[in-house]
């Protein structure tokens, strides 16, 4: 018998294990199937009227496929709840394993603070637009070699 491969999926939308649902996609497939029961409406119903069958409701609810936005909007539509409702109550232990927060927490603290990166300046785009202007072969050979000469001697090098 084959053992069950864990290999990643994606990087941050899923668990590190192929098959495990991320716990918010398991949180909303609960208020769904809690709102169907609710409702008195059978998996099978419930799929008739988004145009789906009873297994991808089923899917759904496992938490085993994610719920799109688009149909997130029909499915508030059917069950009569906000989309709010689908994450109402939902854990904060639940709510830290988005991919969003999940995401958070390995990136860098500022990821805006670009000013210290002279390659994300306006300044530095415009200056290698002004030299790749310069159709001159040698001319820009000589501005270049001008420009290293100004900074070497700027930073105290020689």
């Amino acid at each position: 018998m084959a053992e069950k491969k864990t290999t990643r999926r994606r990087q941050f939308g899923r668990t590190a294990s192929i098959g495990k649902p991320n716990p918010i996609d398991v949180h909303v497939g609960v208020r769904i199937r809690l709102r169907r029961t609710l409702m008195g409406l059978s998996q099978e119903k419930l799929g008739d009227a988004l145009g789906l069958t009873f297994q991808q409701i089923q899917k759904y609810e496992r938490g085993a496929n994610r719920v799109g936005s688009s149909r997130l909007f029909d499915l508030s539509r059917v069950l009569e709840v906000p989309v709010s409702y689908f994450f109402d109550d939902m854990p904060g232990e639940v709510s830290s394993q988005s991919p969003g927060q999940l995401y958070a927490d390995r990136r860098d603290p500022n990821p805006y603070d670009v000013a210290a990166d002279p390659m994300a300046r306006r300044e530095t785009l415009e200056l290698v637009r002004a030299y790749y202007g310069i159709t001159d072969v040698e001319a820009r050979r000589k501005f270049y070699e001008l420009a290293r000469a100004l900074a070497s001697t700027m930073s105290g090098e020689e």
